[in-house]
């Protein structure tokens, strides 16, 4: 089957086509004929060698964990009706034609919900959605969204104005900016302004001017500098690293200030949250509430320009692979 291997940590070159042998399914596992490959900014970085305490990978190795596609193998003890079912899983080394996958792991996306539109919310519509749950985003709630224009990001701008918050998007230059005020956004703020932080303060507004929650994925100083903006009692979410590292927060003014803050380990799921956040996620699309944001579709064997568009930061949303 044709593949994609990191054949060593560097640039987006080191992304190489290969030959790889067929998958076959174990007891209980599934073989999976991939049509879309979802991709994500952290696999950007472990690629270039971040994050090695994290990521326990070596080259050469596949990457990727998240694809969409139809059921076409079944291993010993899986009932006959999962083939030929559009379905999404987490896998291990999604850049292929095939993966292999428990069938405990799949979920079937529904009528109405194509399967590009699957693979841009296999990890981002989980994400997005255990976010607003643990941070327990509700009506009349002032959500400060960092990272809004991208995958996740326009995805917690729809999900937060759904559930009736108050929702200020921070972004980088116009066409971001329309993008994700069009999704529901009810104030704005370019990231590239000087003064964005007291921007956004105003924008915000309340008694007490400020966000009621934080949902920050960028990291680094744009989200060190919003948990001034958090109100006191208030939750700050520092699950993004996209501008290289976590945000470097201050803890002891987090604690004197009684805001709660969440990190990455607090949005890894377990099975059943899993199930729960891909299906409702999957159901809000195919209702046309939830619309997964695409930038650009690359084919499987051009990773390597995928991987330079996500460093690049000029599309909005995500990048998919399609399986040609």
């Amino acid at each position: 089957m044709r593949a994609v291997q990191v054949k060593e940590f560097g640039g987006p070159e080191i992304l190489v086509p290969v030959e790889l042998p067929d998958p076959v399914p174990g007891p209980g596992e599934v073989v999976i004929d991939v049509a879309y490959v979802d991709t994500i900014f952290v696999e950007t970085q472990v690629r270039a060698g971040w994050g090695r305490e994290w990521f326990q990978v070596a080259p050469p190795y596949v990457p990727g964990g998240g694809v969409s596609g139809v059921v076409g193998a079944l291993g010993a003890g899986v009932p006959d009706e999962w083939l030929g079912r559009r379905v999404t899983s987490y896998v291990t080394g999604s850049y292929a034609e095939r993966a292999v996958a428990a069938v405990s792991a799949l979920t079937v996306v529904p009528d109405g919900l194509d399967l590009r539109g699957a693979a841009a919310l296999v990890h981002d519509g989980v994400t997005a959605g255990g976010l607003l749950d643990l941070t327990a985003v509700g009506p009349g709630d002032r959500v400060l969204i960092l990272g809004a224009s991208g995958g996740m990001g326009t995805l917690l701008v729809q999900l937060a104005h759904e559930r009736e918050a108050r929702v200020v998007a921070v972004a980088r230059g116009d066409a971001k900016l329309a993008l994700v005020r069009d999704l529901g956004a009810d104030d704005v703020v370019d990231a590239t302004r000087d003064d964005w932080v007291s921007a956004a303060r105003k924008a915000l507004g309340g008694a007490e001017e400020g966000a009621d929650v934080v949902l920050d994925g960028v990291g680094g100083d744009l989200g060190a500098a919003a948990l001034p903006l958090t109100v006191d009692g208030g939750r700050f979410s520092a699950h993004g690293a996209a501008s290289g590292g976590f945000s470097p927060l201050d803890t002891e003014e987090a604690t004197r200030r009684g805001i709660k803050v969440f990190g990455i380990a607090d949005v890894q799921f377990g099975p059943t949250d899993l199930r729960r956040f891909t299906s409702d996620a999957y159901a809000e699309a195919a209702a046309g509430r939830l619309r997964p944001v695409i930038g650009e579709v690359f084919p499987l064997e051009r990773a390597a320009q995928a991987h330079a568009a996500i460093e690049g930061r000029g599309l909005v949303g995500k990048v998919v692979l399609e399986v040609l």
